[in-house]
């Protein structure tokens, strides 16, 4: 290959990629436009909200039962005869509230929540029903993406907050019964280091995590093509792209806001 052929080469892939992301931000806006429409998305967002937040409430509580009982465990081992024992509740508090509880939670949403929109919306598109949809003047982006993207944003901070509790409360539990720490002493690390910024931060993530993988889901079900195949290409391209997402707005929330925050 010469030099000539690399440089078509790239050109044509950087290209592809800068389309990509401009039809995606029209995307964005075309879903933002569809708020003029009130009456059609408001009923919808309701139930979407109980759909993809309130079932999701027992997989984030389940997944931070386990978490805080690792990192109490995990935090008493590491600081051993180094470090008073109260800093496990510091650890325990910080680390569930701050990352694991919304990173955690919006990894297993994705795959829930982006899978199944991707599923719904691409079997939509394969049997011609967003067609029918437009024939009866209804906008799919008010009445399917629109509804969903708010539901996403503002459920899955309740339910990552559930998280939130349940993994510090089942990390203060883990404490009192495996290790040799006292519930006063755990409550001690808790309050001394605790800020409301730590709770702030983790919920505004996880509304970010919301947006992007209902944003996601929808977009790859409204490309689906192809019958069942390309319904589940498409269900299986909204969980990776939507888990690349969180992990590039996880480290996107931590240098733009917690790193100045420290400063």
């Amino acid at each position: 290959m010469n030099a000539a052929t690399a440089v078509e080469v790239v050109g044509r892939a950087t290209r592809t990629r800068v389309a990509r992301v401009g039809e995606f931000a029209a995307f964005v806006g075309d879903t933002a436009r569809g708020a003029a429409d009130a009456r059609t998305w408001i009923p919808e967002a309701v139930q979407q909200a109980r759909r993809l937040g309130v079932d999701s409430l027992p997989i984030g509580m389940f997944l931070a039962l386990f978490t805080g009982i690792v990192l109490a465990l995990l935090a008493s081992y590491s600081f051993t005869g180094a470090v008073p024992l109260y800093f496990v509740g510091t650890l325990v508090e910080k680390t569930i509230t701050m990352e694991l509880a919304p990173v955690l939670t919006g990894l297993a949403l994705a795959g829930r929540v982006g899978a199944n929109i991707a599923a719904e919306l691409g079997t939509m598109r394969v049997t011609e029903q967003i067609d029918a949809l437009e024939t009866l003047a209804y906008d799919p982006f008010s009445f399917l993406v629109l509804p969903r993207v708010l539901a996403g944003a503002v459920m899955f901070p309740v339910v990552v907050a559930a998280a939130m509790m349940t993994g510090v409360a089942a990390g203060w539990v883990a404490s009192i019964g495996l290790l040799e720490v006292s519930s006063s002493e755990f409550v001690k690390g808790v309050r001394l280091f605790f800020d409301t910024f730590d709770v702030r931060y983790g919920l505004v993530k996880s509304a970010s995590f919301g947006m992007a993988v209902t944003l996601i889901g929808c977009r790859r079900g409204l490309l689906a093509r192809g019958g069942a195949q390309g319904v589940g290409a498409a269900a299986t391209s909204a969980v990776v792209y939507s888990a690349v997402a969180i992990l590039v707005l996880d480290a996107f929330w931590a240098m733009v806001w917690l790193l100045g925050h420290t400063a």
